[in-house]
């Protein structure tokens, strides 16, 4: 089947589901200079152990570690801004073709880029929270503190730890996964757009759906069960499947 007709059937998926929801992963942010993790030869975790780097162990008995190297690598996301793909998903949700977006990424895009309901099951960079008294602080904050070498950053209120709201290694996943389960087992099609479906339990909602699609460049645990999969970039394949919907 030729790439036209991939996203004339993608189309005609989307357009016959009575609810549809988006999962995003790290390849639908490469176009924003955003280094995913696990492509073979560029992935991030090619260079760097991510248990070495971004886990709770180290964050907690190796701050000095945790601060000079993960929280860096999660801080030079901040900058990065939305591409074609996440405009793309924004304006799909204001018409309501999709109900909204799961995200496996820390980035901000998708909220940058307008989506309204977007289930962030790995955390964000926009926020730190304190280990002691909950207080949130801005991850500006969080930067601020480090700047001035105060690693750990201790929260002004109680003098507790700070750290970022990103699911670390280690982390229970957040309320925000058992609200997205919800809509997934609600949902007649899943959209999964740049994800390697091979994170877990992430990977698990591709099986909660009758009917999938999967957008990725690279293959997946799941393309045997999709109705389509497509290996382009999300930003093209994206741009064409809502191409064909709007003007047909």
């Amino acid at each position: 089947m030729g790439d036209k007709n991939l996203f004339e059937e993608a189309a005609r998926l989307i357009k016959q589901s009575r609810k549809t929801i988006v999962l995003t992963g790290a390849g639908i942010s490469t176009e924003s200079g955003i280094p995913d993790f696990r492509s073979p030869g560029r992935g991030l975790w090619e260079k760097l152990d991510p248990m070495e780097v971004l886990s709770t162990g180290v964050l907690y008995n190796f701050p000095e570690e945790f601060y000079k190297v993960g929280f860096k690598i999660l801080s030079s996301m901040r900058n990065a801004e939305p591409n074609e793909a996440h405009y793309i998903l924004s304006e799909m949700e204001k018409e309501g073709i999709i109900f909204g977006v799961i995200t496996q990424n820390i980035d901000n895009l998708h909220q940058k880029a307008g989506s309204k309901n977007v289930f962030e099951v790995h955390g964000n960079t926009r926020e730190g929270s304190c280990l002691r008294c909950g207080k949130k602080v801005s991850f500006e904050i969080l930067e601020e503190k480090v700047n001035k070498k105060q690693i750990p950053p201790c929260c002004d209120d109680c003098n507790g730890v700070l750290r970022p709201d990103v699911v670390l290694f280690g982390d229970p996943m957040p309320y925000a996964f058992d609200l997205a389960l919800k809509e997934v087992k609600s949902s007649d099609l899943l959209i999964v757009i740049g994800s390697s479906l091979t994170v877990s339990p992430v990977n698990f909602l591709p099986d909660m759906v009758r009917h999938l699609i999967i957008i990725n460049a690279t293959e997946t645990p799941y393309d045997y069960k999709a109705d389509v999969v497509i290996r382009e970039k999300a930003s093209y394949a994206l741009g064409n499947i809502w191409d064909i919907i709007k003007f047909q």
